[in-house]
């Protein structure tokens, strides 16, 4: 009989939490705070553009390059406005800096249904908890604000472990941090390399939320009992696991 599960690893943004109006709209809302007026179409579409080119010239926000996350935010709000035509760099300054404050508030987050009762009810069944996420230094707080912090027993995020998912790396740091072996351990998320493969590719299970968003769905090689159709389903995911584990 394979052993009992005692770690649940969670993805945070589109598993936990999302945003509460699309980029283009945050932005938009702090330009005219401004006295910019910029349409929030062409801010999502030039932000999607900028975030995806600082991506790949900076992965991980650039930390091994020599930056701060907070400069690599501050950098892409910058490229997002300059793609959308706007070139008062002052003004996008104080904005960009305001933006990266304001996505640290909960009043930019709102949680996905049922997700506060999940994490109560898997600590109640005697897991423990944790985050693996692809996110910067303000996780902690937004978690905090957004009163999800005390559900998890530690936060790990790719700005702290240094790597990023889908690098198997900062899976087998959040199973030390854990003190807990692999097959002890799943990781649940919306993201079908960083968050179904990775884990499983260091032993760990791992499970798949369908996303409310328009996506493509995920391989057909996932089997339907990894994928949550809401949040609240994972208990029924693991009830599945460690029956069919005692079948063996």
């Amino acid at each position: 009989m394979a052993p009992r599960l005692r770690l649940l690893t969670w993805d945070v943004k589109d598993t936990l939490l999302r945003l509460r109006y699309p980029v283009g709209e945050e932005y938009a809302a702090q330009a005219r705070a401004h006295g910019l007026k910029v349409e929030a179409a062409a801010l999502g579409s030039a932000f999607h553009q900028a975030y995806k080119a600082q991506n790949q010239k900076f992965p991980n926000y650039g930390l091994s390059q020599g930056l701060t996350s907070r400069q690599w935010w501050l950098d892409v709000v910058l490229q997002t406005f300059h793609l959308a035509g706007v070139q008062n760099s002052d003004v996008i300054d104080t904005i960009a800096n305001q933006l990266y404050n304001d996505f640290s508030k909960s009043e930019t987050w709102q949680m996905l249904e049922g997700a506060e009762s999940t994490l109560k009810k898997c600590r109640e069944r005697g897991l423990r908890l944790g985050v693996v996420s692809n996110f910067d230094r303000r996780l902690e707080d937004i978690l905090a604000h957004c009163g999800l912090r005390k559900h998890f027993d530690f936060i790990l995020t790719s700005e702290a472990a240094g790597w990023a998912k889908p690098d198997p790396r900062i899976f087998r740091q959040a199973l030390r941090l854990a003190d807990i072996e692999p097959t002890k351990a799943a990781h649940v998320g919306d993201h079908y390399l960083n968050d179904y493969q990775a884990p499983r590719e260091v032993g760990m299970h791992s499970f798949l939320l369908m996303g409310t968003k328009s996506q493509d769905p995920f391989p057909k090689t996932v089997p339907k009992e990894h994928i949550l159709p809401s949040l609240s389903y994972i208990l029924v995911a693991l009830n599945h696991l460690e029956d069919s584990d005692s079948k063996h």
